[in-house]
């Protein structure tokens, strides 16, 4: 079993010509309501890269509540451990441009209400064998309390760090493995984001590490010797939702035995997919439609 904990969003989605600047307004054509949320997202991708998967969540009594889950619950994701609360469902705005490109602001609203206390009662059954994904949308104590039970079960604990909070450095030296993009490894580790610099941090704290360099794939670290797999060429439609599809994947993969180099490189083929469709999770591919002939180097 994989258990997620983590964030539930509903999406804002408005399609624009290019970002704004600070204090300059654009005109946009287009504005969508998707399910979202970095924990629903990567709960969805590891369900659709065949695991199973529980998620730990807060939403609110509201329809955005309704419509944020019905993704996972249609893809067979256990949402018994997701708690309604009095808070609103959070919401995410997100603005994307021509060129495939996204800018962000999340409001938390009902994740907000993911405590300690609800993440103990959900991980109560933890046992060795378990994987536990995380990411940094919820409240740093549900977090730390995640990567604590984790660990005292025997279970593999995955951090995504992102966004990069004040408590994120602590948190990664305390996760089996962690997930950084370029901005977030420089960010928390003081850095330049090479493979060279994320080998010795593993060598350092004794973990290990998947950095994301966008369209130039990906370094797993924490071995013998960093790999770098690249993706396969494609023309993006939409980027959101590529770095959960990563997640997700890789954890699944991981927590499948597959050799952390097959599961790198499908992880990166399937955000890869994730790239051509627009949306978050309704882009998130299922394993078997992972396209070899589509997506060859």
């Amino acid at each position: 079993m994989i258990y997620v904990v983590g964030s539930v969003n509903l999406d804002y989605v408005a399609h624009v010509q290019k970002l704004p600047r600070p204090g300059e307004t654009v005109l946009g054509s287009e504005l969508r309501k998707t399910p979202g949320g970095k924990g629903a997202n990567q709960a969805l991708a590891a369900r659709r890269a065949g695991a199973a998967v529980r998620l730990v969540a807060c939403i609110g009594r509201d329809d955005d509540g309704i419509a944020a889950t019905a993704s996972l619950a249609e893809s067979g994701v256990d949402l018994t451990s997701v708690q309604k609360c009095d808070m609103p469902t959070g919401v995410a705005l997100i603005q994307i441009d021509a060129a495939a490109e996204n800018s962000i602001a999340v409001l938390p609203g009902a994740n907000s209400c993911l405590s300690a206390g609800v993440v103990r009662d959900a991980l109560s059954g933890l046992k060795a064998g378990n994987t536990v994904i995380l990411q940094q949308e919820v409240p740093q104590e549900a977090t730390r309390t995640a990567i604590e039970m984790a660990r005292a079960a025997g279970a593999f604990s995955v951090l995504n760090v992102a966004p990069v909070l004040p408590e994120s450095a602590s948190l990664a030296c305390l996760a089996d493995m962690v997930i950084a993009n370029e901005t977030e490894f420089q960010a928390i580790f003081g850095q330049t984001p090479t493979a060279e610099a994320a080998q010795e941090w593993c060598q350092t704290t004794g973990r290990r590490l998947a950095l994301t360099l966008g369209a130039d794939g990906a370094i797993l670290a924490g071995g013998d010797a960093p790999r770098h797999i690249r993706p396969p060429k494609i023309t993006p439609v939409d980027t959101v939702g590529a770095g959960d599809t990563f997640v997700g994947y890789l954890a699944a993969g991981l927590h499948a035995h597959m050799a952390p180099e097959q599961a790198l490189d499908v992880a990166i083929r399937a955000s890869a997919q994730a790239c051509l469709y627009s949306g978050a999770q309704s882009a998130i591919p299922w394993i078997d439609q992972i396209s070899v002939q589509n997506l060859s180097r």
